[in-house]
């Protein structure tokens, strides 16, 4: 009897992207292991995993490809078992060849290891197929900053009560700001993208570099290197990371080294990129170092910018005078009563402390 019932082509498709999907993340299990040395367990567990199908060599070495990691399968040399000459394992005999030392040379030799032709072709195209990707988020306490390095090279840095999430495929990075502030130095990949998503908005760069802050309904640009481009993110953009692998059109807001722009989340306000001076560019991203610079702010606006590295709240009384006062000078963000000191010493402003963290400022004179 003919059996009549054949699965569904998309589900057949869904199912081979689940199992793709799982061998990606065994592999890149196997690399964080790896680089940390893998106990005598660990590296019986390996072989048998290797063992088990050609497609999971091949996502081990898509991984440590993708992540820049082939260092690490350098020590696959020890996870084989000495065996008579003839049934060694290729590795051995690249092995005997001296050089394993470089890098470079370690991943041709294993791209020789692993020929597409010693695959099944069932294997050969799941792992053709396969989309290596990554997902991570990254937060900061108030008063925090951290910096991460993300793995295509770039640098990231977390200002105060910041939380981002980072996802990485291979062909696009996409890093969405969901609080705070960040700054990042863009690894240079032309094939890939980077995008932030930040309040609808959706800043692009193959690389350079660029401060992006949350406000209330605002998200600030500022651009120290190279050139970027903005765009209003759409729905469907958002949902459908493969659609963030493209660049952004030429039509979309350029911004270049020097200049910065206030990126409207509502699109009720013109966007108008302002040239920024050296000068300003280095007060604007002063909490790198843990400090905070006024060059003529009002006292609001100075404590609203302090607020944010401190549980304390600021509140000004009613009074005229206050609203004059234009502060000026560097601050060590965090520190309360160091600010304190220099309000009353430089401004004639004094204060009074509601509560634990609420403090009222008053003019003195």
């Amino acid at each position: 009897m003919t059996n009549n019932v054949h699965p569904h082509p998309l589900q057949a498709k869904r199912q081979q992207a689940v199992l793709d999907e799982q061998r990606v993340a065994e592999a890149s299990d196997w690399i964080a292991k790896l680089d940390r040395n893998l106990s005598a367990t660990e590296t019986t567990e390996l072989q048998q995993w290797l063992g088990q199908s050609a497609a999971h060599q091949a996502a081990l070495l898509e991984v440590a490809t993708l992540w820049d990691k082939m260092d690490s399968l350098r020590r696959l040399a020890d996870l084989f078992p000495q065996a008579e000459p003839a049934a060694k394992p290729r590795w051995h005999q690249v092995q005997h060849w001296g050089l394993a030392a470089s890098v470079a040379v370690v991943a041709t030799l294993l791209t020789l290891w692993w020929q597409p032709e010693l695959l099944s072709p069932a294997a050969s195209s799941g792992a053709t197929s396969a989309i290596v990707s990554t997902q991570s988020s990254y937060q900061t306490r108030i008063g925090e900053t951290k910096t991460i390095e993300l793995p295509d090279q770039s640098k990231l840095l977390l200002n105060t009560n910041s939380f981002v999430v980072v996802k990485y495929s291979a062909k696009a990075r996409i890093i969405e700001l969901q609080r705070g502030e960040i700054l990042i130095d863009v690894a240079h990949d032309t094939d890939r993208p980077l995008s932030v998503l930040a309040a609808g908005k959706i800043i692009q760069a193959v690389g350079t570099a660029f401060n992006v802050q949350v406000r209330d309904r605002q998200v600030e640009l500022i651009v120290t290197d190279g050139k970027v481009r903005v765009e209003t993110a759409v729905a469907e953009m958002i949902a459908d990371e493969h659609s963030l692998a493209n660049r952004l059109p030429e039509s979309a807001l350029a911004i270049s080294k020097g200049e910065k722009v206030a990126l409207d989340s509502t699109g009720q306000q013109a966007e108008t990129v302002q040239k920024i001076d050296a000068v300003d560019i280095a007060a604007s991203l002063s909490w790198r170092s843990g400090n905070l610079i006024f060059r003529g702010e009002s006292l609001a606006e100075a404590v609203a910018e302090i607020s944010r590295y401190t549980d304390i709240q600021f509140e000004l009384a009613d009074d005229a005078k206050l609203q004059d006062i234009q502060v000026a000078g560097m601050f060590k963000t965090g520190d309360v009563n160091g600010l304190l000191a220099v309000f009353k010493s430089n401004f004639n402003i004094s204060h009074e402390r509601l509560s634990r963290d609420k403090i009222l400022l008053k003019f003195e004179g």
